[in-house]
């Protein structure tokens, strides 16, 4: 059977199920990628590829499975509680200054590259607030994945660094004619945080500052006896150290998170007993996130073992009729959207993004314009069940992903036509060759 045709049925069957919720998404993506990999008549050969796949994102696991602990230990000692206590005196029960508030810190914060991180960061100060108010989960899910989605498109992100390498040009060089396209992105997100903040305000109105000087001092943390007050300049000296060397890139990302709870730990916790009990307070949320990822990498690794990327992105390519040629540019960042959502980023950059350059060149349109058009689907790729950051996002913020993607895909793909209207008016890349 045809193998861009089996890939097609294959992720929209997933797709399918999962947005239905006829099926877990750790279930789906273990049994759909083996069902249609007997179809394709590969059988023999699933489980090398199920392990390869495993392999390729296990230090991705581990460094979700350490970052969780860490970051959820340090909430637990009361190290975020001065930091919400002034976020609540600054907002003042106005739902429209907090999802305003939720887009600035979540830009900041996404400089670092890493959209784990962030969610963990952003959430840890945010969702007290979101709760402490009875604000729509939702919109903070949605406006931190669209604003990490545009913010992960500097030059040390990953698709930045993933489309450069894959048609060997410049980080640097790709990257500066899409800030105006960023900025764009980032002023369409505010303005959308203040639709939601209108709405919200319809619903629970301004929520008065009675009780918040009590809040402020109360634990954001749900085990009080966990608190570490006297240590909070310790952890905090421990905090900024961790992602200094995130970004000084030392050490792999997930030595440092494993070295860091393991430091918060002893100096916390010294007890045994208390160190069990802190991690068994976390569990469920790991094993929910870590399981879905190596789940995911059986997905991946089916997909791309089989063939079947292969043959979807050189049919796609096939199906472009010559008279749309000149128009590559704002082709690819269309097709950007549908492709980082049902593959991986490596897939599309690594497998099809030479295939579209290659087209386009034919055409006059320069690799530089089809790289910097394939990133702008970023912000619809992260609603994808292959990104490991996504299940962390949902887990913490204690949403459904299926509600989560049916309610963010509009506004996800009203930020990546923002900025790829805003890319072709500041000539980031052509509208047309020539």
């Amino acid at each position: 059977m045809n193998l861009a045709l089996l890939g097609f049925l294959m992720v929209a069957t997933f797709m399918t199920l999962i947005m239905t919720k006829r099926m877990t998404p750790l279930v789906a993506l273990i049994v759909i990628p083996t069902i249609f990999g007997v179809v394709a008549g590969q059988a023999a050969g699933l489980g090398d590829m199920m392990i390869d796949g495993i392999k390729n994102l296990a230090p991705t696991g581990v460094m979700l499975l350490f970052a969780i602990l860490f970051f959820s230990t340090m909430t637990d000692t009361g190290l975020f509680d001065p930091l919400v206590g002034r976020l609540i005196r600054l907002v003042h029960g106005d739902p429209t200054r907090i999802l305003l508030g939720t887009v600035v810190l979540c830009a900041l914060v996404s400089l670092d590259g890493d959209g784990s991180t962030t969610y963990i960061i952003t959430i840890a100060a945010l969702l007290p607030l979101y709760k402490r108010y009875d604000m729509n989960r939702l919109y903070l899910c949605c406006l931190l994945m669209a604003t990490s989605g545009i913010m992960n498109l500097t030059p040390w992100g990953g698709p930045t660094a993933r489309a450069a390498s894959a048609l060997k040009l410049d980080p640097a060089t790709l990257f500066l004619p899409l800030i105006p396209g960023m900025i764009a992105g980032l002023a369409s997100l505010l303005a959308l945080a203040v639709w939601f903040g209108r709405k919200e305000r319809a619903r629970i109105g301004t929520v008065q500052a009675r009780e918040d000087t009590e809040f402020t001092g109360m634990a954001v943390s749900q085990y009080p006896e966990a608190r570490r007050p006297r240590l909070i300049w310790f952890n905090g000296l421990l905090v900024v150290t961790l992602l200094t060397l995130l970004v000084w890139g030392l050490l792999p990302l997930s030595v440092l998170m494993m070295i860091a709870f393991a430091i918060a730990m002893i100096v916390n916790y010294p007890g045994v007993a208390e160190q069990k009990e802190r991690i068994a307070a976390h569990a469920g949320n790991v094993l929910s996130v870590v399981s879905l990822i190596f789940a995911a990498g059986i997905f991946t690794g089916i997909l791309g073992g089989t063939g079947m990327v292969e043959a979807m992105s050189k049919e796609v390519v096939g199906m472009i009729p010559p008279a749309m040629g000149p128009y590559m540019a704002p082709i690819t960042a269309a097709l950007s959207l549908p492709f980082t959502f049902f593959i991986s980023n490596d897939a599309f950059y690594f497998g099809m993004l030479p295939i579209l350059a290659e087209a386009g060149a034919h055409y006059g349109v320069s690799p530089m314009a089809i790289a910097r058009a394939s990133l702008m689907g970023q912000p619809v790729h992260l609603l994808s069940p292959l990104v490991p950051s996504t299940y962390l996002l949902v887990s913490l913020a204690g949403i459904d992903l299926a509600d989560h993607q049916r309610f963010t895909l509009l506004p996800a793909t009203m930020v990546c036509v923002v900025m790829t209207l805003v890319g072709m008016i500041a000539l980031a890349f052509p509208f047309v060759a020539g």
